[in-house]
């Protein structure tokens, strides 16, 4: 309930207002049955944004600090992403990520949509890194297409680190699904997986235009700057 009373009445008509969403292709997000949505992750607002622009519920996943903060602000982010149906997981991985990835089967096999952004964390400089293959389990134990999109300049609206978003038309754009049944029956097979995890990343790259780079955005966040 929360969910709708957000995205309809209370934040939603606000947000179209200031933010005056800009989308190409929403057409290729299915009206019904079981979808994944794959996008890129440059901003805290991505989670925001596509959930505003996209008719049916979008359940996104998201790290477990965003449940926990301290203060006003950390209670209400917590608010802010369980009325909007986010689910927690804890990046230590291992059974704990699992979980959450369980979690979204239960939400496709439902029928609805389920959101992940591959490169499991936020690009540290806007580029578009390495997919982690939780995507592409979640693609063939499901049978769900995968809609590839892009959040074309969310970062320019609130980079990380920026509390207060820059007013500025949000740009958003989705491929074609991409269906993966010919893998079907494979998964936990590592090289189905990362073969179906590069191609969802480079229809993501296509899509946002911007530079790839073969590695993965957490350990780029941890290597020093060069001189």
């Amino acid at each position: 309930m929360l969910y709708w009373l957000l995205k309809y009445i209370i934040l939603g008509p606000l947000l179209r207002l200031i933010f005056r969403p800009q989308v190409e292709g929403l057409e290729h997000v299915p009206e019904t049955g079981p979808v994944i949505l794959a996008s890129n992750h440059l901003s805290f607002s991505d989670s925001i944004f596509t959930p505003l622009i996209v008719k049916r519920k979008v359940t996104f996943i998201a790290k477990a600090e965003y449940f926990t903060g301290k203060g006003i602000k950390g209670w209400l982010t917590k608010m802010f992403f369980v009325g909007s149906g986010t689910i927690p997981v804890d990046r230590s991985g291992g059974q704990a990520a699992r979980a959450a990835l369980d979690t979204q089967l239960k939400v496709l096999r439902a029928g609805g949509i389920a959101g992940i952004y591959p490169e499991g964390t936020r690009s540290p400089d806007g580029r578009l890194y390495r997919g982690k293959t939780g995507v592409a389990r979640l693609a063939l134990e499901s049978g769900a297409p995968v809609v590839p999109m892009a959040m074309l300049n969310a970062d320019e609206i609130q980079p990380p680190g920026q509390l207060i978003p820059t007013i500025k038309r949000v740009r958003i754009r989705f491929g074609a699904p991409l269906d993966f049944s010919r893998y079907a029956g494979l998964s936990g097979d590592r090289f189905v997986e990362r073969a179906v995890t590069d191609e969802i990343m480079y229809e993501v790259m296509e899509l946002s235009g911007r530079e790839y780079v073969d590695t993965y955005a957490q350990k780029a966040k941890t290597q020093p700057v060069p001189a």
